[in-house]
């Protein structure tokens, strides 16, 4: 299973990359993604995160084929 993680904002700097493809046998959902890209530690509350463009939670499924994406909150004023 091949799935396309991609990075957003301030995320980029604390991974060190932008995207890359994961091999993602055993991997099931979005916070399985996050753990397997970020040393094993659980998806953070606050950071959002997408499946093929559409925003998803950590139990969110991911199949062969799926882009994930990880981003901080936005803010503004």
């Amino acid at each position: 299973m091949a799935i396309r993680v991609r990075y957003f904002a301030s995320l980029r700097e604390k991974m060190g990359r932008v995207e890359e493809q994961l091999m993602a046998e055993g991997l099931t959902t979005v916070g399985d993604v996050w753990k397997s890209v970020d040393e094993g530690r659980p998806l953070p509350e606050n950071l959002l995160c997408a499946v093929n463009m559409e925003y998803a939670q950590a139990a969110t499924l991911v199949r062969d084929g799926d882009e994930v994406a990880f981003f901080p909150p936005v803010t503004g004023g």
